[in-house]
């Protein structure tokens, strides 16, 4: 694997405080917009802040998905639910910590403290937490179910 790679995204803006995301490699657009919370901002639109924490959620879950898949670890489901704090730090605005809030569901028997080793190494690993300033925290929680995995 190349040890550099770039990801292209264009911009197009639309009208007042609205663009839209696309990408050559990519097959949906996405609508954007300045949030709610600003002057002029729209509510029901993906914002700048709402991606910035999306990046970090999703990153968790795709290295997750490798690391777990290396160390053959089962599980039945994933969520991540995550919430970044945007404040004022020294009269700038920053996104100043996220936390992110997996819950890993395993079949009973599965070592649940293999589950919890292999969370926070994924965390660890994130090669979005380990490009940004923000505080990335993750309080886990790890679910075991009767159910068992099809072989």
């Amino acid at each position: 694997m190349d040890t550099v790679h770039n990801y292209e995204v264009n911009l197009q803006w639309d009208a007042d405080r609205k663009g839209t995301l696309s990408s050559p490699v990519l097959n949906t657009e996405l609508e954007v917009a300045t949030p709610p919370e600003f002057p002029k901002g729209m509510e029901g639109i993906w914002s700048p802040e709402h991606l910035f924490v999306a990046s970090v959620s999703s990153c968790l879950m795709t290295t997750f998905l490798a690391i777990s898949e290396y160390s053959k670890l089962k599980y039945t489901s994933l969520t991540v639910n995550a919430t970044g704090k945007l404040e004022k730090v020294d009269g700038k605005f920053m996104m100043s910590e996220i936390i992110l809030r997996p819950v890993l569901t395993v079949p009973e028997g599965v070592d649940t403290a293999k589950a919890e080793r292999i969370l926070h190494k994924s965390e660890a690993a994130c090669l979005i937490s380990n490009s940004i300033t923000s505080k990335v925290m993750m309080e886990s929680e790890i679910v075991v179910t009767e159910e068992t995995l099809a072989s």
